[in-house]
């Protein structure tokens, strides 16, 4: 979310290289996507702010402010031309269990058992080497089910936030 610059000396000077695209005017004010594929962010500015005047962000103090300040960071070191950092939110093994998730979710939509999923997943011999009703790749399939459901009734939005300690 950005606003106008508050009338402070030595703020007056630097508009915002924004590129704007896909303009859309809406009651809390005018949204733009600036930059292109995936560098492409999708900004909110509040009030009467334009994208050719000097902008402040406004950063909601709430539980998710560090990464607000992270993706404004992003947006600072875009606009500047400098380097991004590596986006650290999905590591490897977290993307690998989303998608295990993910499929295991398909396969229960689509009417197959947790040992069927579970040979998917983890492969046939894998399943086979220990008794199924006793067997750890059996209370992992359930978790990936269950995980995967809550996933999509809305916990994905989880997938934009860092894992913090409490």
């Amino acid at each position: 979310m950005l606003t106008t610059t508050p009338p402070l000396a030595g703020l007056e000077n630097f508009v915002p290289p924004l590129n704007p695209r896909n303009a859309q005017l809406g009651p809390e004010g005018l949204s733009i996507v600036h930059g292109e594929g995936d560098a492409a962010i999708r900004l909110l500015l509040l009030g009467d702010a334009r994208p050719d005047q000097p902008l402040a962000a406004l950063v909601v103090l709430d539980a998710d402010g560090l990464d607000r300040i992270e993706t404004i960071t992003r947006l600072w070191r875009a606009l500047h031309h400098r380097p991004g950092f590596p986006d650290t939110r999905l590591t490897a093994q977290r993307g690998r269990r989303l998608r295990h998730m993910l499929q295991a979710v398909d396969g229960r939509m689509n009417g197959a058992s947790n040992r069927e999923i579970a040979k998917v997943i983890y492969g046939a011999p894998r399943v086979a080497a220990d008794p199924w009703k006793t067997s750890a790749l059996r209370d992992s399939t359930k978790k990936l089910i269950k995980d995967g459901l809550a996933m999509i009734a809305g916990d994905y939005r989880k997938l934009l936030r860092h894992r913090r300690k409490s």
